[in-house]
């Protein structure tokens, strides 16, 4: 019962992290023409100073073990890049385009949390994952022109494995009992960091409009950033991160309320599949928890 609780938890971060982060690639792309790393920085900055007031509030010890900062730093180097590439990929691509190759994240989590956590994954696993994959493909249609924009579609699949390899990290270090805080703004100092400079050489003046939406995108992220840390420290990422795809559905939502944007008739076919793998595969993993319980 417990292990099904920590499950249907998981699902629930999920799918708020889903909602946040679909909201942070709204705003991003709202805020118009402004140079990748400053929108970045003032993304992670908000971040930063949130998951300090949190992690302060709650009374917790930093976590002192050289293993466990080790896989910190990891997370937080892994999660920077995926940030630059996927924020660069928003500013070079169209959404659709930029939020599947950010989508391959839970893909790379699954396999790297079998290699590395070691947590049992078997076939039918990877084929759901894999077909939710396909779906996504159909949702960015065959008119991706990867070789009209071959450097940034490149760039938003190693943010996509970037984002996947410090999911992992955040299931391990989760499993080691490291504060969701803790983990959250040892990942935005980092990236802050590498941005300042950065920005500090290349920036741009912005409208108070421009800050709004950066300011948005920042919260956005924020609730993104907590909710998938809570995720991947409830439940293994073989049972959860379908789950992720949810993006797909808000970002639809957003771009038909706000853009104007209506959805191919592949595009509908693409989230049929998707959510018939999210099914197939909750089902799936709830009769073999329930296997295990006997």
């Amino acid at each position: 019962m417990k292990h099904q609780g920590n499950i249907k938890k998981g699902i629930f971060y999920v799918i708020i992290s889903a909602l946040g982060f679909s909201l942070m690639n709204f705003f991003v792309v709202k805020a118009g023409d402004l140079p990748t790393f400053q929108k970045a920085l003032f993304r992670n900055g908000g971040a930063m100073i949130v998951s300090l007031f949190l992690f302060i509030k709650s009374g917790d010890t930093p976590d002192t073990k050289p293993s466990d900062l080790g896989i910190l730093l990891m997370r937080a180097v892994f999660g920077s890049i995926g940030l630059f590439c996927n924020f660069y990929a928003l500013d070079h691509l169209v959404l659709s385009d930029a939020s599947i190759l950010n989508k391959l994240a839970p893909f790379f989590t699954l396999i790297l949390s079998a290699l590395i956590l070691k947590e049992k994954t078997n076939w039918k696993q990877f084929l759901f994952v894999s077909l939710a994959f396909v779906g996504m493909l159909f949702v960015v249609r065959p008119e991706m022109h990867f070789s009209e924009s071959m450097v940034a579609s490149v760039v938003g699949v190693i943010g996509g494995f970037g984002a996947g390899t410090a999911y992992a990290c955040v299931r391990a270090l989760g499993k080691r009992g490291m504060p969701s805080s803790e983990i959250v703004f040892g990942f935005s100092l980092v990236s802050t960091i590498v941005a300042i400079p950065i920005v500090i050489i290349d920036h741009a003046p912005m409208s108070s409009l421009q800050i709004f939406y950066l300011s948005m995108a920042s919260v956005s992220a924020t609730i993104g950033q907590f909710g998938i840390t809570l995720a991947y420290k409830e439940a293994p990422s073989k049972e959860i991160s379908i789950f992720e795809y949810f993006t797909v559905v808000f970002s639809a939502l957003w771009g038909i309320l706000f853009l104007g944007q209506i959805p191919y008739w592949t595009s509908i076919i693409g989230y049929a599949i998707i959510f018939i793998s999210a099914y197939l595969l909750f089902l799936y993993n709830k009769k073999t928890s329930r296997g295990e319980s006997t």
